[in-house]
């Protein structure tokens, strides 16, 4: 081959990020970004503590006994999971802001794979619930909540971990519902949610045929299982499985959303 024949060009192989492209660079720069959105930040951090003051810190609670603590520390225990519930769910449902934005159809064109986006995506909800119960507790601590003190690590962290039910659920709604109203809406749905299963009321008074329902409720699990360390009552691995099976569902319906979402290019 002479010097003057033109040499033919090998084309470029895309190489594909690591672990789909979830990255900590990306959480973090997520991350920065939901934290401009004071009104949520504040909404979800805020309410459940003020629930908390409101309905938990009557003097009769503080000297009634629930479990191992006071009834003060048990509604403690309720609010703090339905903070992380708000917080999670609205953490999540911000991707319907990217989808009006048209960044979900964008990020067609990369490399990130739809699993690595959900885990990014939920890992982010979580840091906002893991938040959103510090604050609750500590709210809690200073207001007459009674729980042994392995109760206050484990309830805390039990109500953080069971919310990723939540912030699937977040995420699976954001590709659902329209980006201007999505917490409008998933804010009614929440507090009906938590009542029907047993968060504001417990189970065994709200009748057989609702304590029925409220068994087969994304929110019976969380609570129970957040509760279980305080009043060591109930059936423990029924609301496992209720988790489990809310969160592989609500999971899975937030990547087939994601999939159809991003092939509209």
């Amino acid at each position: 081959m002479s010097l003057a024949e033109p040499m033919m060009s090998v084309p470029a192989v895309r190489r594909l990020p690591r672990f789909g492209g979830f990255s900590l660079g990306m959480i973090g720069l997520e991350l920065r970004r939901m934290v401009r959105n004071r009104r949520t930040v504040i909404f979800t951090l805020v309410m459940p503590a003020v629930f908390f003051l409101l309905f938990g810190t009557n003097d009769s609670y503080r000297t009634q006994r629930a479990g191992d603590g006071n009834v003060t520390g048990y509604i403690l225990v309720s609010m703090a999971v339905y903070g992380a519930m708000l917080a999670t769910t609205s953490g999540g449902a911000m991707v319907s802001l990217e989808r009006a934005a048209g960044w979900s159809r964008q990020l067609r064109l990369t490399p990130l794979q739809p699993a690595a986006y959900i885990a990014v995506k939920l890992v982010l909800a979580m840091v906002l619930g893991a938040v959103s119960v510090v604050v609750a507790f500590a709210v809690g601590a200073v207001s007459g909540a009674e729980l042994p003190a392995s109760a206050w690590v484990w309830c805390g962290l039990l109500a953080w971990v069971c919310a990723l039910v939540f912030a699937a659920f977040g995420l699976f709604m954001g590709y659902l519902l329209p980006s201007e109203n999505v917490m409008q809406i998933l804010g009614p749905v929440l507090a009906v949610l938590s009542f029907a299963g047993g968060l504001f009321v417990p189970v065994d008074q709200l009748g057989h045929t609702f304590a029925t329902i409220a068994k087969f409720t994304p929110v019976f699990g969380v609570g129970e299982i957040a509760r279980y360390p305080l009043t060591q009552d109930g059936n423990l691995w029924l609301a496992v499985l209720n988790v489990v099976v809310w969160t592989a569902l609500f999971a899975a319906g937030a990547m087939w959303r994601f999939r159809r979402d991003t092939a509209r290019v």
